[in-house]
């Protein structure tokens, strides 16, 4: 998908993530008109009560649910989803109310999302005209490659020598299911897998902090680069990027540490040369 801030292409998978999210309601909260009105007792109405009889309550008013917070995470969701893609290119600039339109939604929820989305490097502010998508070349991917090898490597090699293996079988669901979603082809789905695995493999770590610390790292990894790069790569890459995951498995089930330590030094040196 190519856009600039005037217009708009075809809407791709991606795009359609979100649906008519939102849409239900006035202003786009989605809640019904209706649900936001809750009739009260007829008596409460009209102020009408006799001396002998006490008032009737008034019923209070319920607030309607508003869950703008879900519609901006389901559009922050969608929008990582089309940068992995590639739908959404490096240099272009998108403004919110065109990508609102895309989603069904008002621009509010989407310049939110996209405020997130600067904070984390991978769009500009372009003032008066939208967010533009930050241009990264492969020196970038290659240093991030070594943040990640740096942080990754010896927890896992400590995680080698002190998980039992019954936890390690806990994950070969995980593993397995990153080769499936490489087999789909879509890009999108397998960043989503890997990254899930990732997670699961830190999360024995009992470090919370240095989760969230690789899964950004991981995720900035994961944009396209100028030209190309990862977002680019074609289903054989991905379905071999998958099988890396089994193969590090079963070396940390032998506790092989050797394996282990070059396995996933070439799984995030592959990464970045595929740039």
């Amino acid at each position: 998908m190519r856009q600039g801030a005037q217009g708009s292409a075809d809407t791709g998978a991606p795009w359609a993530a979100v649906g008519r999210a939102g849409s239900g309601g006035p202003s786009g909260s989605g809640v019904p008109a209706a649900q936001a009105r809750v009739p009260q007792q007829a008596g409460a109405v009209r102020g009408e009560h006799t001396h002998s009889e006490p008032p009737l309550p008034v019923a209070p008013r319920a607030r309607p649910v508003v869950q703008r917070a879900s519609v901006r995470g389901q559009i922050l969701d969608a929008l990582r989803a089309a940068l992995v893609a590639g739908d959404l290119r490096p240099g272009e600039v998108y403004s919110a109310p065109v990508l609102g339109e895309r989603f069904g939604v008002s621009a509010t929820p989407v310049r939110e999302a996209m405020q997130q989305l600067a904070l984390e490097g991978a769009v500009e502010v372009v003032p008066n005209r939208g967010f533009r998508v930050v241009e990264r070349g492969v020196r970038e991917l290659a240093e991030l490659a070594e943040v990640r090898a740096l942080i990754e490597v010896p927890v896992m090699l400590r995680l080698a020598r002190t998980v039992p293996v019954e936890r390690w079988a806990e994950l070969r669901p995980l593993a397995e299911a990153t080769v499936r979603a490489a087999s789909s082809g879509c890009r999108a789905t397998y960043a989503e897998s890997d990254r899930g695995f990732h997670r699961a493999v830190l999360s024995l770590s009992g470090n919370e902090q240095l989760v969230q610390i690789a899964e950004d790292l991981h995720r900035r990894a994961q944009w396209p680069l100028v030209g190309g790069g990862p977002g680019m790569r074609g289903r054989a890459d991905l379905v071999a990027d998958a099988h890396e995951h089994t193969t590090l498995l079963d070396a940390l089930v032998a506790r092989d540490l050797d394996v282990v330590r070059a396995l996933v030094g070439e799984h995030f040196a592959g990464a970045a040369a595929a740039g």
